[in-house]
């Protein structure tokens, strides 16, 4: 499932050489709870993970700007368990690390609510290759789970991008 993912995202930026400019916009996602600023058009994909065992379903929205991808993936969990919600993060956030050869080194940070207050993530930027060609990557992500879904806010790029756009997209990311 993390492979599906970092490979979507991975050609995502391949994808995002043609689109020059930020041009940011609210992207609402009523079905998974979540709103956030995205720097161009989303596009959506969908598909069917099996993480520790267990099926479940991954939903990606995305939009590539300047050479990166900014995406929010949500796994739909089969039910309301504080472990297994737990075990999802914890398999999201070293997949990441392990697909570009880094530690998993997670910051803990608080992820805002829509309606007020904030609820615990965690936060990590990596650096490494990936991919078939092994190209030089940056990801920085921020993990976070509430009721039956556990979130995952990325942006993959191939060099550091500007502060402001970075903030932009993190300090949009609101739960329901």
């Amino acid at each position: 499932m993390l492979r599906t993912a970092a490979g979507v995202a991975v050609l995502g930026c391949t994808l995002a050489a043609c689109s020059p400019d930020y041009d940011w916009r609210t992207v609402t996602n009523n079905a998974d709870g979540y709103t956030i600023d995205l720097p161009a058009k989303p596009m959506s994909d969908e598909r069917d993970v099996d993480i520790g065992g267990r099926p479940m379903k991954m939903k990606m929205q995305s939009a590539h700007a300047e050479g990166a991808v900014f995406a929010v993936g949500t796994v739909i969990l089969p039910d309301d368990d504080p472990q297994l919600r737990q075990s999802v993060l914890d398999y999201l956030r070293t997949g990441l690390a392990r697909n570009l050869g880094a530690a998993p080194d997670a910051r803990a940070t608080q992820v805002p609510l829509a309606a007020g207050g904030d609820v615990p993530g965690v936060e990590m930027s990596v650096s490494g290759d990936a991919g078939e060609k092994r190209e030089h990557k940056t990801i920085e992500v921020r993990l976070v789970a509430r009721g039956r879904h556990v979130y995952q806010a990325t942006i993959i790029a191939d060099k550091a991008l500007p502060q402001e756009q970075v903030d932009q997209f993190f300090q949009s990311f609101k739960l329901y």
